[in-house]
């Protein structure tokens, strides 16, 4: 894995992983985590750029994921479904995010990043569920700012270290997924008993 990591950012530098992430939030099968963390290790090391590293990767974020919502918008549901399992979406997955979307809608679209198939479908949903554009912006580029620079943070401060985040996505992302999920829940509650007020 670090090899090609290496041979992306030692080939095509910060636009590789601008490249990459887009596509990878399009729905192509790219580690995106391991990808911004290692980016954030290689300028730990200072062959990348801190700042410029996470500009790259948010703008390569928010452009994948402003495609995704073009798609959706353009190409709709039928689209998604036919295609889809092809980049390994499924019917199961997106029927799954659209209930999510449901219920979270705006929150989604910030910490949906952080869980794997369904950072891939959430801005799909989003335009298929024809959310205006200007809030979805608002919603998807804040959640894409704070998902790389957590990442890429990560791969700066562990260092070396950097791998123990791959490893532990692998082992622990269902708990991940989980605690985001609650997080959630508790956010949607707050919000309601707010409203109650």
């Amino acid at each position: 894995m670090e090899h090609h990591l290496g041979g992306l950012i030692a080939h095509y530098g910060y636009a590789g992983i601008l490249i990459a992430l887009s596509l990878g939030i399009v729905g192509l099968p790219i580690p995106d985590e391991t990808l911004l963390t290692y980016a954030g290790f290689a300028a730990y090391q200072g062959t990348l750029s801190l700042p410029l590293v996470i500009l790259f990767s948010f703008c390569g974020s928010a452009s994948g994921i402003t495609v995704s919502y073009a798609i959706g918008y353009k190409l709709g549901l039928p689209f998604l479904k036919k295609f889809g399992p092809k980049i390994h979406i499924t019917e199961e997955k997106i029927t799954g995010t659209h209930r999510m979307f449901e219920r979270y809608g705006n929150i989604l679209l910030i910490i949906g990043y952080y869980i794997p198939g369904v950072r891939h479908l959430t801005a799909y949903v989003a335009a298929i569920s024809q959310m205006d554009f200007r809030k979805f912006m608002v919603f998807a580029y804040t959640g894409a700012f704070i998902w790389t620079l957590t990442f890429v943070l990560l791969g700066y401060f562990l260092g070396e270290r950097w791998v123990l985040v791959h490893q532990g996505i692998k082992r622990y992302g269902v708990y991940v997924l989980i605690a985001l999920l609650l997080i959630a829940a508790g956010v949607w509650l707050y919000r309601q008993r707010k409203k109650a007020v």
